[in-house]
């Protein structure tokens, strides 16, 4: 689900580089006004709007340096933004429609923060039910090779990634890793670099799989099934890198660790709900056409119904594990039962990343207001008329490897070049798979550094870039031939 923000030393002026991109390859543009709002290209409201969302994002990009979150100044900026709009379009008794573009943009963003909330809900009910502590014991009790390890991980994390948050998958994977192959440097380096590949290309195919193909879906730019299109290519993404890395892994076994583990009461259902609650999204907006982020908040009232059904069932199903444990006298399980506390939703909603949620609203608030103020005109003059779609969508990936691929994909959607379904298909997936290139290019790969401990590196990710970059280029070329 939806991806998280990104850091890099790179990122600080590519914003600015942007912006001058636009202004020196399309000057046709800035003559350009829209008869219905004012051009403020030119004009210093428009120079404060861009000096504004550049300096945020510096703050963003810093933030392991200032330990600041990443949705303050980007919330700070959005706000500054859009009273300089609302004061500039005041002074020309044109406050209406200042406040319409500002709602319609408020509105794009409700429906994906729900959305999106609700599925933080269930990764956080499943992932407190211990549905992911089952994997990882179960995989590190196999004691596979390094070799089979290395792919079974990547195939995991892409599977699981179509329909999970990708930081959470990359960081579930690392710690199984980490665990089986403790000590092994070079293994756990090679590892790492193919489950951010392998998640970040599994979230390229799925319209729950990242943020940017949810935008692109509630867009109604892409269809449900039609996103299903790009899993070969996704498939290629990863496979080829893989491939090429697994030829430098032994096949020596792995540790076998074992491990009491059984999962929380309810976890298979909460899956079970989940997988329901996409069904009645993909309903609602197939069917009926209505937004899908209906369907889930639908979905949200299927699991508060049966954590009210845990809470009620909960002393009758204990008193019975409690039973059962005193026959068999059993003073572990006695003492787990007793530290057994009350499923409650709202404490899910409450786990969900609210720095990530809000620096969502930033950024769709200040690219909505550059937009209004004309700046994404020019830069898709620049990119669209005087590229070819294709040249300009393979560079939006490769640029999501240096900038959070969500301004990006959403200064895409805004712009709204005349496309077909191939060209908005791949930039879906160059945007998705473009943070791959460079470790700090996707949540995954900064989480991993961190989590790593050193043995997973920006220098160690970027030997093997060459490989990652194959893959990119394979997977554009596997699409243009069989989706074009």
């Amino acid at each position: 689900m939806p991806t998280q923000s990104r850091n890099s030393f790179a990122k600080p002026v590519t914003t600015l580089l942007i912006s001058l991109f636009a202004l020196f390859l399309a000057p046709s543009a800035f003559a350009q006004a829209s008869a219905e709002k004012i051009d403020l290209t030119h004009h210093f409201v428009g120079y404060f709007a861009v000096t504004m969302f550049i300096v945020a994002y510096a703050l963003v990009i810093a933030e392991d340096y200032l330990h600041l979150r990443k949705s303050k100044p980007v919330l700070v900026a959005a706000g500054l933004i859009w009273f300089a709009l609302g004061w500039i379009y005041t002074q020309h008794d044109m406050s209406e429609l200042a406040k319409e573009v500002f709602e319609h943009n408020l509105l794009e963003y409700a429906e994906l923060l729900l959305f999106l909330l609700v599925a933080m809900t269930y990764i956080n009910a499943m992932e407190e039910r211990r549905v992911f502590d089952g994997i990882r014991v179960w995989m590190i009790s196999k004691g596979l090779s390094l070799r089979s390890l290395f792919w079974l991980t990547g195939v995991l994390a892409f599977a699981i990634s179509s329909f999970a948050n990708n930081l959470t998958t990359a960081m579930l994977m690392c710690a199984i890793v980490l665990k089986v192959a403790k000590g092994n440097k070079t293994f756990i380096n090679l590892a790492c670099i193919n489950i951010v590949v392998a998640s970040n290309a599994g979230g390229a195919f799925s319209p729950f799989g990242d943020i940017t193909t949810l935008m692109v879906w509630q867009a109604g730019f892409v269809h449900f099934e039609e996103f299903f299109t790009l899993f070969i290519p996704a498939c290629v993404n990863f496979l080829v890198p893989a491939v090429i890395m697994s030829l430098f892994i032994s096949n020596e076994p792995s540790k076998v660790i074992l491990e009491e583990f059984e999962m929380k009461r309810g976890a298979k259902r909460i899956v079970f709900l989940f997988i329901l609650t996409i069904v009645t999204s993909v309903i609602a907006h197939s069917w009926f056409g209505m937004p899908p982020v209906l369907g889930m908040m639908t979905g949200l009232g299927y699991l508060k119904f049966f954590g009210y059904y845990l809470r009620r069932s909960l002393p009758r199903s204990l008193a019975k594990k409690r039973s059962e444990a005193q026959k068999r006298k059993d003073e572990k399980a006695l003492r787990r039962l007793g530290q057994v506390v009350p499923f409650d939703v709202f404490d899910k909603v409450a786990q969900a990343e609210w720095d990530t949620l809000l620096f969502f609203f930033g950024v769709v608030m200040s690219v909505g207001g550059l937009g209004f103020i004309g700046y994404l005109t020019l830069i898709s003059e620049a990119m669209y008329t005087n590229w070819d779609p294709t040249y300009a969508n393979i560079a939006a990936g490769v640029l999501s490897a240096i900038v959070d691929n969500i301004p990006v994909m959403f200064a895409v959607i805004a712009m709204d070049p005349a496309m077909g379904l191939d060209q908005w298909l791949l930039v879906t997936m160059t945007a998705g798979v473009g943070g791959s290139l460079l470790s700090v290019g996707s949540a995954a790969g900064v989480a991993l550094m961190g989590q790593s401990k050193g043995n997973y590196s920006f220098f160690g990710h970027l030997k093997w870039s060459w490989a990652i970059a194959l893959g990119y280029i394979a997977s554009i070329l596997v699409h243009l031939a069989i989706n074009h």
